[in-house]
C-alpha cells in the first residue's frame, strides 16, 4: 500500500468511488477529534487511533468496507474508578447493500445473524465506521487489576438483612425432602 494511493478523508461518495479499483483509506484523527471521541463515549484517554483499509465493490451496485482499527483507551474501573488502559486491535468488516434482503416482520424479532450489513446510502461515512467499531470494541466492565468486589448486600432502610439461610430458597425443599424420604 503506497502512501500515494492511500487517503485521509473520512466521506466518500458512492458515485465517485472507482467500481475497478479498492480505494484505500487511513485515518488517524487529530487530538481535537479524539478528544471529542472521548467525550462521547465517556472515556478517560484515547491514543494511537487508527482505522486503515479500504472501500472496494462488490457485484454492480454494493462496497465492502474492510478495515483495521488500533487504538489504546483509558476507561474508569467499574469497582475502583481507578483508570485502566486496554489495547483494541479489531478487523472490521461492513457490506454496504443497494438494496437489504427483506426479512419476514414478526412481533418480536431476532437480531439478524450478519451484523456487517448496513444499507447503502448516497456516501459511505468510514470515520462513523470507525466510531461504531470502536465503540463495539471497548470492554464493557474494565477492571484494574487492583480492584476486589466482595459483592453487596442492599436493603431497604431499617430492614434486616436476608438471613444466609433464606439467601437459598431450594435449601428448604430439599429439606422438606429428606422429612418424605425419612418418613417413606
Amino acid at each position: 500500500m503506497t502512501q500515494d494511493n492511500v487517503s485521509n478523508k473520512t466521506v466518500y461518495r458512492v458515485k465517485d468511488l472507482s467500481s475497478h479499483s479498492p480505494t484505500q483509506f487511513n485515518l488517524r484523527p487529530s487530538r481535537d477529534k479524539t478528544d471529542a471521541i472521548c467525550g462521547q463515549l465517556g472515556l478517560l484517554g484515547l491514543r494511537k487511533l487508527s482505522f486503515t483499509g479500504e472501500l472496494r465493490s462488490v457485484g454492480r451496485r454494493d462496497w465492502q468496507l474492510d478495515a483495521r482499527l488500533g487504538a489504546t483507551v483509558v476507561q474508569p474501573c467499574v469497582v475502583t474508578l481507578e483508570p485502566v488502559k486496554t489495547r483494541l486491535d479489531e478487523d472490521i468488516t461492513r457490506l454496504f447493500l443497494a438494496e437489504m434482503p427483506v426479512e419476514a416482520l414478526a412481533e418480536e424479532q431476532e437480531m439478524p445473524e450478519d451484523d456487517t450489513q448496513e444499507p447503502l446510502g448516497d456516501v459511505i461515512d468510514v470515520a462513523a465506521v470507525m466510531i461504531e467499531a470502536l465503540t463495539l470494541a471497548l470492554p464493557d466492565y474494565p477492571r484494574s487489576d487492583a480492584a476486589s468486589f466482595e459483592g453487596a448486600e442492599i436493603t431497604p432502610p431499617d430492614a434486616e438483612p436476608i438471613a444466609p439461610e433464606e439467601r437459598k430458597p431450594f435449601a428448604k425443599l430439599a429439606e422438606l425432602k429428606k422429612k418424605l424420604e425419612d418418613k417413606g
